[in-house]
């Protein structure tokens, strides 16, 4: 069994194109012996963003706090602290935040099938 505390797991910075304020806490990944799914802890800051990318699988995402949007093939919907999104496979996508003064901070399901468990993989086939 894995416990593990966000406030304790080191933030990565997203340091990849078109992000934006951006940092990824891997919260279960390959590394820790998780056969199927990878747990990421997402923040971003003010005036930041994921950047717009697709992929082959899908991801479930839980909003935890903040305001923001997420847009899926160009349909734009305002998110905000306890709402859920389902992105379909291939859907192009991208988080912001929108909210002057506060993170959005997320949670992010997918699949281990790309994640090495190396630290920050988290938008692989962008």
């Amino acid at each position: 069994m894995l416990v593990r505390n966000v406030d304790r797991t080191p933030a990565e910075p997203m340091e990849l194109e078109g992000a934006r304020e951006v940092t990824l806490r891997m919260m279960i990944s390959r590394r820790d012996g998780a056969p199927n799914f990878a747990l990421r802890h997402f923040t971003v800051g003010v005036g930041g963003h994921t950047p717009r990318h697709r992929h082959d699988y899908e991801h479930e995402n839980y909003i935890i706090s903040g305001r923001g949007t997420v847009e899926a093939d160009g349909e734009v919907r305002e998110i905000g602290a306890g709402d859920v999104v389902l992105v379909p496979p291939g859907a192009l996508h991208q988080y912001v935040n929108t909210h002057p003064r506060e993170p959005l901070v997320m949670l992010c399901l997918v699949p281990t099938t790309f994640d090495s468990g190396e630290g920050p993989c988290p938008v692989p086939g962008s």
